[in-house]
């Protein structure tokens, strides 16, 4: 069964509207919530942790970005001592990138902060309020994912 129009058009206000407010807040919390990650610190660390060492490239594909930006992503994070290097095993050509112990304890530390940010946003939710919309958010987000091929657009008529 499909959507309504009224509903999608409102769902879309609401997913836009959710992401200008995480914006703004981002820019404002940024600093509490990463403390000294960088802002893509987070985004690059996370899948290191939960996969395991691995080269740039598969990195770059599962950030969704360009193999250069992952790149100089992991080179700064390296620098900084989040990240370790190693030559790869199996391609002396190539390098593995892995999670440092100062990586995983930033992560940690970003966790706690992060939970506390939510438990006092959310201090009026129930935990099953909370649960719902994170099952909602995890279904919308992998529908999206999965609707990542283009929309064909409405023919507009030429005004001749």
């Amino acid at each position: 069964m499909q959507i309504t129009p009224a509903t999608s058009h409102r769902l879309t206000a609401g997913v836009t509207q959710l992401v200008r407010a995480g914006r703004r807040l981002g820019s404002r919390v940024a600093d509490d919530l990463y403390g000294d990650l960088p802002s893509f610190g987070w985004a690059v660390l996370v899948p290191l942790e939960q996969d395991g060492p691995q080269r740039c490239s598969a990195l770059a594909a599962r950030l969704g970005v360009d193999v250069s930006v992952a790149s100089r992503q992991v080179s700064a994070l390296e620098r900084a001592g989040y990240l370790d290097r190693r030559p790869d095993p199996h391609d002396g050509r190539a390098s593995l990138v892995s999670l440092s112990a100062a990586g995983a304890a930033a992560l940690a530390r970003t966790r706690e902060v992060r939970g506390t940010w939510v438990a006092a946003a959310l201090h009026d939710w129930t935990d099953e309020e909370a649960r719902e919309l994170t099952a909602r958010l995890e279904r919308l987000t992998g529908a999206l994912e999965a609707a990542r091929r283009p929309v064909p657009r409405p023919s507009t008529p030429v005004a001749g």
